[in-house]
């Protein structure tokens, strides 16, 4: 297995996790806060697909571009709003998600296995200092999402996964 094979597997988990947390839930659903204050599970995902395509292309790769203003819609200025209209429904998201997802992996497959060493973009590196940190980040920063999600279930009263 090579260090690419274990990022891929982990984008893969945390992928797999995401879309078990919300796959019984409606579009209503995606904007309950479990508190107040906490950020509702469509900003989450926006975000999400927003910081993926930000970090894939700030390597240097090309993917499907976003619909003008989806980023601009899911930054933290934007995370206090209830507006449905300001957010989009699931089948929205995961239909993102699955074309970023798709060029991400493709993106991983094109770097040759010497460049996860190398050191990543400047704007990444207090966090991730390399290519392959970076390309790791992406599997944490949505496994702790997606763990955000089980308060919003528990609240529904969906089942408990996991």
């Amino acid at each position: 297995m090579t260090g690419k094979d274990v990022i891929k597997q982990a984008l893969e988990f945390s992928r797999m996790v995401t879309l078990s947390y919300i796959e019984d839930m409606s579009d209503a659903d995606l904007l309950v806060r479990p508190v107040p204050t906490a950020n509702h599970t469509a900003w989450q995902l926006g975000h999400l697909i927003a910081s993926e395509h930000g970090m894939v292309t700030a390597l240097g790769h090309d993917l499907p571009p976003l619909p003008a203003g989806f980023p601009e819609q899911h930054t933290k200025e934007t995370a206090r709003s209830d507006d449905p209209a300001t957010f989009l429904g699931k089948a929205a998201y995961l239909d993102l998600m699955t074309k970023t997802r798709t060029a991400t992996l493709a993106a991983i497959d094109q770097t040759p296995e010497n460049d996860l060493d190398k050191a990543a973009p400047e704007q990444l590196r207090d966090y991730a200092p390399t290519v392959a940190a970076v390309l790791a980040v992406l599997a944490a920063h949505e496994l702790m999402h997606a763990g955000q999600c089980v308060t919003v279930r528990r609240k529904l009263g969906k089942p408990i996964l996991f």
